[in-house]
C-alpha cells in the first residue's frame, strides 16, 4: 500500500494481467501484429472485445470473441487447439459477396453428403478486393453438417445448459472447407430457422497479439 493508500485508508487496485486470450473479458483490448501477413482489417488493428460467445459441439465447447475496431464490421476471433494452440480470425459475408467471390452451382454441393466438395474462388473485382487476403486458391471440405449449439454467452468456466429449457442455445449444422496449407478456411452454420453464415477464416499464431490491455 502507497503512502497516500494508508493515508486515506484504501487499498490500490491490483491490475489485471493478461497474457493470453482465454483471460480476455468484454471491455478488454488487443493490439495485433503490423505484419503484411495479416490482411487489411486486422494489421496493427487495436480491438475490443465486445461479446464473448460459445460454440458447443458434442464433446466440446469453445469461445468465441467478438472484436470491433475503427470499422463497423466486428471480427470474431476464436482458438484452435491442436498440437499447438491457434488463433482464428473470421469475417461474415454477406449473401451478395458469397455471389460475387463464389460460383453459387460449386458453392451448393457443399451441402451434398458425404460432403467432398472442392471450391476456388472466382476471380477477384475491385469491389471484393478487400478479400484477397482472406482467400484460398482453392478448399477441401473437411467438416460435413456437424450439429452443434450457438450460446450468446460465455461458459469458459462451465458447460453450456444444453438440455435444459431456460436457455439451449441455437441449433445449428457446420459446414467447413480449408486449403491444403491448413491455414485459411471457408465456414458455414446454417440454423434451424433457415438463416445461414458464411464466414472466411484464418488461422494464426498466438503471437499475432502484440499487446494486451485489461478494460475498466
Amino acid at each position: 500500500m502507497s503512502f497516500f493508500g494508508k493515508l486515506f485508508g484504501k487499498d490500490e487496485q491490483a491490475v489485471r494481467q493478461l497474457k493470453h486470450p482465454m483471460d480476455l473479458r468484454v471491455g478488454d483490448m488487443i493490439t495485433l501484429d503490423d505484419s503484411f501477413a495479416l490482411p487489411p482489417q486486422l494489421r496493427g488493428q487495436q480491438l475490443r472485445v465486445e461479446a464473448i460467445n460459445t460454440y458447443e459441439y458434442e464433446h466440446s465447447h469453445t469461445p468465441e470473441f467478438v472484436l470491433k475496431g475503427h470499422s463497423a464490421e466486428p471480427i470474431y476471433m476464436g482458438l484452435e487447439q491442436d498440437d499447438d494452440t491457434w488463433l482464428t480470425f473470421s469475417i461474415k459475408l454477406t449473401r451478395a459477396q458469397v455471389e460475387t467471390l463464389f460460383d453459387l452451382d460449386a458453392f451448393a454441393e457443399i451441402f451434398d453428403a458425404p460432403g467432398n466438395a472442392s471450391l476456388s474462388p472466382q476471380p477477384l473485382t475491385d469491389a471484393n478486393a478487400s478479400h484477397e487476403q482472406w482467400l484460398a486458391q482453392t478448399y477441401h471440405q473437411v467438416t460435413f453438417a456437424q450439429f452443434g449449439y450457438f450460446h450468446r454467452q460465455d461458459y469458459r468456466q462451465g458447460k453450456p445448459p444444453q438440455f435444459t429449457d431456460s436457455n439451449p442455445g441455437e441449433a445449428f449444422e457446420a459446414y467447413s472447407l480449408m486449403n491444403g496449407e491448413e491455414d485459411k478456411a471457408v465456414d458455414i452454420e446454417v440454423y434451424q430457422d433457415g438463416d445461414t453464415d458464411v464466414l472466411l477464416t484464418l488461422y494464426r499464431p498466438l503471437s499475432d497479439i502484440r499487446d494486451y490491455w485489461p478494460g475498466e
